[in-house]
């Protein structure tokens, strides 16, 4: 099987929060990671999403062109991804020209296929400012839940796909004027009602093992209709439709950011120099498994609109499951830069370090409902969980390792815990740890790990090698080698998740092969019989691997948000 992953293309408009990494990048970050780590062909793919209405309003706020601002969104959200470990195959942009030609061929197929239409349009119009206020451009009630800022495509807070014209009190977001009028426009619609029939059936068989939180949303919106959605818009930025009779005319973003996985795909096998086609090797390929992380809000597009749009124009297959995670709040409340309640994530991580981070936020993953961040959770979990459990283990059983055998222990002393009960449940506990991630059950993955961990502590703490030394060397030495064992296996564990804790575990055995550590992650353990049978040095002294959170630096940050 081959392995396609993509993360949902963030808007190039601002900059990413705890709530972005841990409900869409993260979590694709450590499934393409654990992938890799069983071997399985595997590419991520994401890259910034640049057109549309917000965009605009903002470049022209910060008075910069507009590819030059979505140009510093892209890099300065692909550096802080770096910062936090999360590793892109390709990281591309949707206002590259490479991307314009793909989505010409979509737009093509799906119109010669008449699945595109002319169709009028009732659109408001400021008639303060005269200009046509599509989307985002508009602002108003929701008329389904009453939330009173609800934009011109979506409320974000109940998620429903809004029709601008029928907003309750609408507000123009050029000049702020309430002096709005619904006018006729000619626009071009994507035809998902002619395709009812067929995504019906593709949803049907195709969604069976997704979460019951995209499929109850989906089914509740397609199960009597779909409804057809305009993919054009009366600006002056993206892409331009090709049509004679739609000059002046852009392809609307929600039409064109989503085929930025098939475009990206494309560039990054051209950049790379691989001799494989995106389409046909990766896109068009039944052997592949197409996977889309995506937050709550990005739902409809990728579960109904990108779908349709793949079948429909017979370009790539759909995606085959689609892990959507709920929301990340802080401390209870929705992030607000604006109304600064907001964490700086590339401060954080540069005051906390890449491993503490990760760590919580994938405790935080919102899997099935929402969740919140919050400075006191994150102290408790780093201290007693990570450093207590993990970091402590591993310090205290090899400095014991390193202080009194600096030449080796010998390979009987390891080899005998293959035949123990022990060695029986690790290996039970790597492959259900496996199974869990091959499930996207990522957080219940990492609960496991953190119970092979206590599991290990335990094993020492009984055992006591700091007096089985004074009765009994070999035995001492027995308890320090299987416990070696565990911190070896822990650190193969966490490489998806904690890739220097895990690369720092690693490095106190020396230079492993990847043959090796790649079959311990798996549960193979044969390969690391034939490593200890000749004896096993620590190359290095063992010192403290998970930094304390400091108390009153939490007290300090907790007052910030106030």
């Amino acid at each position: 099987m081959k392995h396609l992953i993509t993360s949902a293309l963030p808007y190039a408009n601002g900059p990413i929060h705890f709530g972005h990494i841990a409900g869409v990048y993260l979590p694709a970050d450590i499934y393409t990671k654990h992938k890799k780590m069983q071997g399985q062909e595997c590419i991520h793919i994401s890259g910034s999403d640049e057109h549309g209405v917000a965009i605009m309003q903002n470049a022209q706020k910060a008075k910069k062109s507009y590819q030059d601002y979505v140009n510093k969104w892209n890099k300065t959200h692909f550096e802080l991804f770096q910062k936090y470990g999360i590793e892109f195959d390709f990281f591309g942009q949707t206002s590259a020209d490479y991307h314009k030609e793909e989505v010409l061929k979509w737009f093509d197929a799906l119109y010669e296929k008449g699945f595109i239409e002319k169709k009028a349009e009732d659109q408001l119009q400021c008639q303060d400012c005269h200009n046509y206020l599509p989307d985002r451009y508009v602002e108003g009630t929701c008329y389904v839940c009453g939330y009173e800022e609800a934009r011109g495509d979506e409320c974000p807070n109940c998620g429903e796909w809004i029709n601008a014209v029928k907003l309750k009190s609408p507000t123009c977001k050029f000049c702020h004027s309430k002096n709005i009028e619904v006018k006729s426009v000619d626009q071009w619609y994507l035809m998902l009602s002619k395709y009812h029939k067929e995504f019906r059936h593709w949803f049907e068989t195709t969604s069976k093992d997704w979460k019951k939180t995209v499929t109850s949303f989906v089914d509740s919106l397609t199960k009597e209709k779909m409804v057809d959605r305009a993919i054009t818009r009366d600006l002056d930025w993206g892409i331009d439709v090709p049509l004679n009779e739609a000059k002046g005319k852009k392809l609307y973003v929600w039409f064109d950011a989503p085929i930025g996985y098939v475009s990206n795909t494309k560039e990054f096998l051209k950049q790379s120099g691989s001799n494989q086609d995106y389409l046909k090797d990766w896109w068009n390929n039944s052997e592949t498994v197409i996977t889309n992380f995506i937050g709550k809000d990005n739902i409809i597009f990728h579960s109904i609109i990108f779908p349709m749009m793949s079948l429909a124009s017979e370009r790539v297959h759909a995606v085959s499951n689609l892990p959507a995670n709920q929301y990340v709040n802080l401390e209870g409340k929705q992030f607000s830069k604006s109304k600064g309640w907001y964490i700086d994530a590339d401060k954080a991580v540069n005051e906390f370090g890449t491993d503490a981070l990760r760590y919580y936020l994938t405790t935080l993953i919102p899997e099935m409902n929402d969740s919140s961040y919050t400075w006191d959770g994150f102290e408790a979990k780093i201290n007693n969980e990570l450093a207590n459990n993990i970091g402590n283990f591993v310090n205290r059983c090899l400095t014991f390792f390193y202080k009194n055998w600096k030449e080796g222990i010998e390979g009987e002393r390891f080899l005998s815990f293959f035949e123990t009960d022990d060695f029986v449940q690790l290996q039970k506990q790597v492959k259900h740890i496996n199974e869990l991630l091959d499930q996207v059950q990522i957080k219940r993955a990492l609960e496991q790990i953190m119970h092979l961990g206590q599991t290990a502590n335990t094993f020492f703490s009984d055992r006591a090698p700091w007096a089985q030394i004074k009765e009994d060397d070999q035995q001492a030495q027995e308890t320090i080698a299987h416990s070696a064992i565990y911190a070896l296996t822990l650190g193969c564990l966490f490489t998806p998740y904690l890739p220097q804790l895990s690369s720092k575990i690693k490095a106190y055995f020396g230079e492993l092969d990847q043959k090796m550590t790649q079959a311990i992650y798996v549960g193979d353990f044969e390969l690391l019989k034939d490593y200890v049978a000749n004896g096993v040095k620590l190359v290095k002294k063992p010192k403290g691997l998970v930094k304390k959170i400091d108390s009153e630096r939490i007290v300090e940050l907790k007052a910030e948000l106030k």
